[in-house]
């Protein structure tokens, strides 16, 4: 994650959802902001209530990589924040289902660049 800072303030979270435009996905919802920043900010966020701490880092880790593939052709500026959906069992997501998710929220986001 070259051009990317994470997020790890509490008001850049609180910032990013109340001013965020909210995309949602099957696996994956993501709020996004643009910003006058030549960097992105990454934020991943994921709930006590989907497992203990162990499988909530595998999700993480998952989420990093799969926004690696994507880091290269998202424009710089925005702020993102991703959540994983509490619906879906941490068992169900698999990488290749959070990378199909990926592409069509950033697609419909409006944020790749070619």
């Amino acid at each position: 994650m070259k051009n990317t800072i994470m997020m790890k303030k509490n008001y850049e979270f609180k910032n990013l959802f109340s001013k965020g435009k909210f995309y949602y996905g099957q696996y994956v919802h993501m709020y996004i902001k643009r910003t006058e920043k030549n960097y992105n900010k990454l934020g991943i966020a994921v709930s006590k209530k989907q497992g203990k701490a162990v499988k909530r880092n595998k999700i993480k880790r998952l989420i990093r990589e799969n926004y690696k593939i994507f880091e290269n052709r998202i424009e710089k500026g925005l702020n993102i924040l991703i959540i994983i959906n509490k619906e879906k069992d941490i068992k169900e997501i698999t990488f290749k289902n959070v990378e199909e998710n990926f592409y069509k929220i950033l697609k419909k986001a409006n944020v790749l660049v070619n």
